[in-house]
Order: C-alpha cells, then sequence, then structure tokens
C-alpha cells in the first residue's frame, strides 16, 4: 500500500464510530465517520474511499441498502458489516451481495483488522 488508505465508518452509534475511528488510526489507516448511510453518500468524498465499515441497522437507509448503493458506484468497493444484529438471514443475504466480511459486536480488533488489511490489500490501487 502505497499511500494511506482512507477507511469509512458508516455507524449511528457515536461511541462505536469513534472507537473504530480511533483503531483505524493507531493501526495507521485514515479514517472519516459517518452517522448515517445518506451523509456517507452524500459526501463528495465518499468516492475516495478504500473501504467502508459499517452497521446494518441504522436509522435511516440500512446498511444492506448502503452496501448495494455502495457497490452500483464501486463494484469493487470492500464493505464490512460489524453490528449487533445476530441474524443468519441477513448475514447470508449481506455476503451474498458481495460483503468482505460480517462480524457481530463485539469484534476483536486482531480479527477486524486482519480482514481489513486483507481487503485493501486485494484492491487495486491499495
Amino acid at each position: 500500500m502505497s499511500e494511506t488508505p482512507l477507511v469509512a465508518i458508516v455507524d449511528d452509534d457515536e461511541a462505536v464510530r469513534d472507537a473504530l475511528l480511533n483503531l483505524l488510526q493507531v493501526e495507521g489507516l485514515g479514517a472519516m465517520g459517518y452517522a448515517s448511510a445518506a451523509a456517507f453518500l452524500s459526501d463528495p468524498v465518499s468516492r475516495s474511499f478504500d473501504c467502508v465499515i459499517t452497521d446494518v441497522r441504522m436509522d435511516g437507509m440500512d446498511g444492506l441498502e448502503l452496501q448495494r448503493r455502495v457497490r452500483s458506484i464501486d463494484p469493487l468497493m470492500p464493505v464490512i458489516f460489524v453490528t449487533a444484529a445476530i441474524d443468519d438471514t441477513t448475514r447470508t443475504r449481506a455476503m451474498s451481495e458481495g460483503a468482505t466480511a460480517y462480524f457481530t459486536k463485539p469484534v476483536a480488533n486482531a480479527e477486524l483488522m486482519r480482514e481489513l488489511f486483507l481487503a485493501l490489500r486485494l484492491r487495486p490501487g491499495c
């Protein structure tokens, strides 16, 4: 990875969003947080990210719809779910629609970072 990858954190839970932002920054990655899928998609910077980490259940647009919209803009964009939604149907749907990984909260930092770094290495240009 020649340039510092930029990761979007989309989660309506501020504490979770801040914890993930801190973790990624400690790991040497660039990160920006968004309180909603709509806020992320409306930001012109949203097309500059190398990966999106999102929750499933959020006010307004949910994470599955966010994933569909992100993938329609950039089919190679890795999307990682970190959610409290313990639902095999939702997990299966997210993965079948192209999610890179799906974790239930609480997720071990090492597991999340392993999947994130793998996703970034597989993304062209990172």
